[in-house]
């Protein structure tokens, strides 16, 4: 059967087989009829209250709850809005305002910062678990589900889809990325483009329905399809809160987890916990990762010790998850061919990758331009941005913005970022938005912002910075946390004379790079 919404990846497995194990979070566990049912309930609150093509908004940490609401949006034809719990409250504020959200579901422990925000203003506040799967603290929120249980058995009513989304691609979320613009930018993922990405997942990492399946990531991020794949394909999710290395040790122990996605910062404080042996991983069929290329010892340390499968995956928000995989396969060969792991992977069936030049034109093997994507799994655009939509995929393909290289057998590398986004700890990073902040202080006369390598977060953030008046680094940093998330801010600071110039009369941001070792901290 052909999917048409997201949703229907679950519905469909409840269908089938709907006492098979579908979620596990703090050892209770949902089969997939409790979970669909759970999420008709939840949808048919949603009808009420909202209309078709409502934004909605969530702000919370992982749990059933949120998935619920996931799927419910889905359901009852709404865009969500997953906001990054690691932003800080202007940021928030932003993102609400830009997406027109109705309504914010909070965390409880976010709650707090938006006791601000009078009964009668937009967006409306709710508590998540109001709307959660019968799983509410009081008996009352139980007594409550049961009712609508008995009431609603069956697939719920929702109303028809609007005739203006009959012709096109339903949103289905409004995900905000980092730009090199420094403000965010709200990408429209539609049902199909999370369906298409779904195929693509596939072919770089199988499923086998009975796996049980880790998920550490925040599903706010677009990894969160990885949780809609393993449903799709009728294996158990163990859902972490947020990740944490004795969680992830203990269900490996347990014998649960057969599969399981990490970034390679996230397995190296695995492999470096204290008593760690590699028969924690002995039921461990699977590794994916991405967000950044895993170090060759980690890798050649892993494989020589197991017989797991590593798979390095391609992609970006824009894309509703990943184009390009490096496979198992590779990642054995890559032990005596380090060369294949500077590597990304192919793109899968049913994308077309093309290296491109400023002009447009496709690239021969081994010549470096923009990495650009047709798919299926492309955004609609950024919402509410047309500039920035008809820049990134005006021309039929994404401009991913990334710089890289095909081989003759089609393998992606890639050699730099033209946005110069910052990855760290798997979050993205836009030079420019922290350069906007540091040069709003009045002892900053002019600044640039720059990544360095690091080993346990892949990068940090580094800003080099000409003074008007004399300043400590610590005033600097207080100054960046009032209107930025932590990771955003800088971690080292170092002061210049004047900041070099390549021949374009730009900043030479290279040239900054190379010099972070050498130079002195503020």
């Amino acid at each position: 059967m052909k999917l048409s919404y997201l949703h229907e990846v679950l519905e469909q497995s409840a269908l089938r087989h709907p006492d098979l194990p579908a979620l596990y979070f703090s050892e209770a566990t949902l089969n997939y009829l409790q979970l669909w049912q759970r999420v008709q309930v939840c949808a048919a609150e949603l009808s009420s209250r909202f209309r078709v093509g409502d934004r909605v908004a969530v702000l919370a940490w992982n749990s059933p709850d949120y998935l619920v609401l996931i799927y419910a949006a889905s359901v009852a034809r709404l865009i969500l809005v997953p906001l990054n719990t690691r932003l800080a409250r202007t940021e928030w504020d932003y993102q609400l305002h830009s997406t027109g959200a109705s309504a914010l579901f909070l965390d409880e422990v976010f709650v707090e910062q938006f006791e601000d925000i009078g009964s009668g203003a937009k967006p409306v506040l709710m508590g998540l678990s109001e709307f959660s799967a019968g799983l509410g603290d009081t008996d009352v929120a139980a007594n409550q589900y049961q009712s609508l249980i008995a009431q609603g058995s069956q697939s719920v009513e929702v109303p028809q889809v609007a005739a203006e989304f009959e012709h096109s691609d339903l949103p289905a979320w409004i995900l905000h990325t980092s730009g090199s613009t420094g403000k965010p930018k709200g990408a429209v993922l539609t049902h199909r483009s999370f369906l298409a990405g779904l195929e693509s997942a596939e072919q770089g990492r199988p499923v086998h329905p009975r796996d049980g399946y880790l998920y550490p990531f925040p599903l706010f991020h677009v990894s969160a399809h990885n949780v809609f794949l393993q449903h799709k394909h009728g294996a158990c999710v163990y859902l972490l809160r947020s990740f944490d290395a004795d969680a992830v040790l203990e269900l490996c122990r347990s014998g649960k987890v057969t599969s399981m996605s990490l970034a390679p910062t996230m397995l190296s404080m695995l492999v470096d916990y204290p008593d760690f042996d590699y028969a924690i991983f002995e039921r461990v069929r699977a590794i994916g990762y991405g967000a950044a290329a895993m170090p060759l010892d980690l890798m050649r340390e892993v494989l020589e010790n197991t017989p797991l499968e590593l798979s390095q995956s391609y992609g970006m928000t824009e894309l509703s998850g990943s184009v390009a995989f490096l496979l198992p396969e590779d990642h054995r060969i890559g032990l005596t061919n380090p060369g294949l792991m500077r590597s990304v992977g192919r793109p899968v069936k049913g994308v077309e990758l093309t290296i491109r030049d400023d002009e447009g034109h496709i690239l021969p093997a081994f010549h470096a331009g923009e990495v650009c994507v047709r798919a299926d799994q492309m955004m609609l655009g950024y919402y509410r941005n047309e500039a920035e939509t008809v820049k990134a995929v005006g021309e039929g393909y994404l401009k991913t913005g990334d710089i890289g290289f095909l081989d003759e057998r089609g393998y992606l590398t890639l050699v730099d970022r033209k946005k110069d986004m910052i990855i760290s700890g798997g979050e993205n990073v836009a030079s420019r938005e922290v350069e906007d902040v540091l040069n709003g202080h009045t002892a900053v006369a002019r600044c640039a912002v720059v990544g360095a390598p690091h080993e346990r977060w892949g990068e940090i953030v580094c800003a080099f910075v000409v003074l008007k008046a004399p300043i400590e680094a610590a005033e600097l940093d207080d100054h960046c946390r009032r209107v930025l998330a932590g990771f955003k801010c800088p971690k080292r600071y170092f002061t210049l004379t004047e900041l070099p110039l390549n021949a374009a009369g730009k900043i030479d941001k290279p040239a900054l790079r190379s010099m972070i070792e050498e130079s002195a901290e503020l």
